[in-house]
């Protein structure tokens, strides 16, 4: 059973109906001790980092066990950016730390017309092996909507360009994160969903 954590801020319909579809069994943990039984782990999100403050360090401790004890995390949007170890969105929230790195505001270009938040369809440049993005082909396009993003670090499994380069998706053993909504991105997200659920088994 897959654990689809909410903070009160998570895109969890969409991401509910992009599981179903896939057939996936997911669950919403009311504590952080139901984390520990989980097979796997997502933590979706939208809107501003101070939302993940409602997951607290009893929420912290649960997930890292699990990470720990080899269980697949996937975080999504504002979900990626808390795998960090925090934002300068909310400097004072931290993150769960699972990967190192701070995330940061993006900049805009107003010349070239590109805006911050970064909303749309953008390309995927992939850089290396990823189980995550298997079968993605070169350039695949996925929707975005942030105004701060992730840096690209040895974590980082595919970048994106909107104004400057940013990491669009992290792979660290088995913690996973994309700063796209994949459960917005037609057949591309699905496929990505497919292949965390691939890792799941």
């Amino acid at each position: 059973m897959i654990a689809l954590v909410d903070y009160g801020a998570g895109n969890l319909t969409s991401v509910r109906k992009a599981l179903t579809a896939l057939g996936a069994e997911f669950t919403t943990p009311g504590s952080p001790d139901q984390c520990r039984t989980a097979r796997a782990l997502i933590v979706p999100g939208v809107g501003h980092f101070d939302a993940t403050s409602a997951l607290g360090p009893d929420w912290h401790s649960a997930i890292r066990e699990t990470v720990r004890a080899g269980v697949p995390l996937l975080g999504i949007c504002v979900g990626m950016q808390w795998l960090f170890e925090g934002s300068d969105e909310a400097p004072d929230v931290a993150g769960l730390g699972a990967i190192t790195g701070r995330i940061a505001r993006l900049e805009g270009d107003a010349r070239r017309r590109l805006k911050i938040p970064h909303v749309g369809w953008n390309a995927l440049d992939l850089r290396g092996p990823s189980r995550l993005l298997s079968g993605l082909s070169a350039g695949s396009q996925v929707y975005f909507t942030h105004s701060y993003a992730a840096p690209v670090t040895s974590a980082c499994v595919a970048s994106t360009t909107h104004a400057t380069t940013f990491a669009s998706a992290v792979e660290q053993e088995n913690v996973f994160g994309v700063q796209f909504h994949p459960e917005k991105s037609g057949d591309v997200g699905l496929r990505i969903l497919q292949n965390f659920l691939d890792v799941c088994r």
